[in-house]
């Protein structure tokens, strides 16, 4: 199979149109289910469509992962309540997180959140995510955490005030015995932020469960290498051109 051409980087300051959004989000959600990070129909990837005020596009209620496409994405309010023809429901208690986070963020484009096996571990342990390898050193002082106060619905919508102030102007949250949360300035960012925080987890277990005794390198070593990981604009788009390659010739459908 001949080499595809290199990628173009886009203009950074160029707004994407919404097609453009849906085929990433759709992208996120494949790549999501491919890499193990699913719960069932439940949790959410949500992208802010540009010029529309409070306006979002989520999954609709019921449908696996594998099985978004494009043109399926709901757009739904600050409320999570639909704003189109749609056959499906969504699931409006599910997207309180979600529009707490793009609300209080202006740079959060697109929001992911996971219940995953090695995140909701780690949300669980009182140290949290700790700097065991390189990986994991970009992580440091890039994650937040929010104490539990039990299921995000509308009957505590001041959660959503306390959530907003926990993550503060970090990229990455973990809500303690719940999951993990990943803010992005495009699908491409907060997916590379979410990708690698659930591989620190899974690591981190890991190094765990062997028994040995962890030895963490110097503060001044995981301050030198955390600086090294560039966080400007573009974050994750060079491994995203690749994903979605991946998918043009493995999953084409999820363009639909």
């Amino acid at each position: 199979m001949p080499l595809p051409p290199p990628p173009v980087r886009p203009d950074p300051n160029r707004v994407p149109t919404e097609r453009e959004l849906r085929e990433d989000l759709a992208a996120a959600y494949r790549l999501v289910a491919l890499f193990g990070m699913t719960d069932l129909v439940f949790t959410h990837l949500s992208a802010r469509i540009p010029g529309e005020g409070h306006r979002f596009l989520v999954n609709p209620y019921g449908l696996l992962f594998e099985e978004i496409t494009a043109s399926s994405l709901v757009v739904v309010d600050a409320e999570g309540e639909p704003k189109q023809e749609t056959s499906w429901p969504v699931n409006p208690a599910g997207f309180v997180i979600h529009s707490a986070v793009h609300m209080g963020r202006e740079d959060a484009q697109c929001v992911m959140h996971t219940h995953t096996l090695a995140g909701m571990t780690i949300a669980a342990q009182q140290a949290g995510l700790v700097p065991l390898n390189q990986m994991m050193m970009e992580f440091e002082g890039r994650v937040a955490y929010h104490g539990y106060e039990g299921i995000a619905a509308d009957d505590n919508l001041s959660e959503r005030e306390r959530l907003v102030r926990d993550l503060g102007d970090k990229p990455c949250l973990i809500l303690r015995h719940h999951g993990l949360l990943t803010v992005g300035r495009s699908v491409a960012e907060a997916f590379y932020w979410m990708y690698y925080l659930e591989q620190a987890c899974r690591i981190q277990l890991a190094a765990q469960s062997s028994g040995a005794k962890l030895a963490l390198p110097p503060a001044e070593v995981v301050e030198r290498t955390r600086a090294q990981f560039s966080t400007g604009p573009g974050k994750g788009w060079l491994p995203w051109q690749a994903l979605r390659r991946k998918l043009d010739r493995e999953q084409p459908g999820y363009r639909d």
